[in-house]
């Protein structure tokens, strides 16, 4: 006989909804978990990428959070975009981006070059105002192989930075 953990997805009896984070059932004896709120979603047992079947949209868990596996500059930038407003909110300002090493090609041509009067960050590309740089390489730290991105912070509003006129 068949032990039953072997009937459920890869995540097990149930996994958090990546959009609600409300709890939703594995469908036994698939790769599928059913959200109420957003439908199914199929855990891919080669990957490990949890896709929702409605939008194609792939996300992967890390230290029990799910993040988004972008493919379009549009969505690693608006995610980032929402980062530096919750920063703003607790009180923080970003003073560096970090962006996964997989994106370097998606958003290249998004990011901003430096003007090159100003000599120390003359050819750093910059988002939001913000310099960026690329993560390590996934190899070194696993973690990198599935966190979009990190942000550098201190405490403080946002200053002189294109990002700060979005919150006037």
């Amino acid at each position: 006989m068949t032990p039953v953990s072997m009937h459920y997805p890869i995540f097990g009896p149930e996994t958090l909804c990546p959009h609600c984070r409300q709890k939703m059932s594995a469908l036994t004896l698939t790769d599928t978990y059913l959200c109420q709120r957003h439908g199914a979603f199929e855990a891919d047992p080669e990957t490990e990428d949890l896709v929702h079947l409605q939008s194609g949209r792939h996300w992967r868990l890390w230290d029990g959070q799910w993040y988004r596996q972008h493919t379009h500059p549009d969505g690693i930038r608006f995610e980032i975009h929402e980062a530096l407003d919750r920063l703003y909110t607790e009180g923080f300002r970003a003073t560096k981006v970090i962006i996964a090493q997989r994106y370097r090609t998606l958003i290249n041509t998004y990011l901003e070059q430096s003007p090159w009067s100003d000599k120390t960050l003359a050819g750093r590309p910059r988002l939001y105002g913000l310099p960026v740089e690329f993560g390590p390489d996934p190899v070194e730290n696993p973690r990198w192989q599935v966190i979009n991105f990190d942000l550098d912070k201190e405490p403080g509003i946002p200053v002189n930075s294109p990002h700060s006129r979005l919150f006037d």
